[in-house]
């Protein structure tokens, strides 16, 4: 059996998928036009921090949270605003939004180059990084 490399799939997926620029996110949420949905680990966000105001939905409860059909669902994150998903590089986030469009999600798209890259050219965020044992 051959194994598509996970690269692959995240290549294939941008090629599907709207992404909005880091130049302009912070516009985007001014205006209201979004709502920023961190998907990493809790981990990662308690030694990293977040980005003001984003929701947290654990990729591995995405898809769950999201259906209103699921158990599991959480109205919340049903909104008239476009949901912009992020992780720490945009691989994972990249994979989650063409998951949501397969289910038929229409008004959602990743944030180029994910929290690191926010991150890196200085935007704001909030919560002091806690030192952890964990580390990617």
């Amino acid at each position: 059996m051959a194994i598509t490399p996970v690269k692959t799939l995240v290549s294939q997926a941008k090629e599907q998928i709207e992404t909005l620029l880091q130049e302009d996110a912070e516009a985007q949420i001014a205006a209201g036009a979004v709502q920023f949905v961190d998907i990493r680990d809790i981990r990662e966000l308690k030694r990293e921090g977040r980005i003001p105001g984003a929701m947290h939905a654990p990729r591995g409860m995405l898809e769950f949270w999201l259906d209103p059909a699921s158990p599991y669902h959480k109205p919340e994150f049903i909104t008239d605003k476009k949901l912009v998903l992020f992780c720490a590089g945009a691989w994972r986030s990249a994979l989650a939004v063409k998951t949501l469009q397969d289910m038929g999600f229409e008004n959602i798209a990743e944030l180029d180059g994910g929290f690191n890259a926010w991150k890196k050219r200085g935007a704001v965020i909030e919560g002091q990084a806690e030192e952890t044992k964990y580390h990617d």
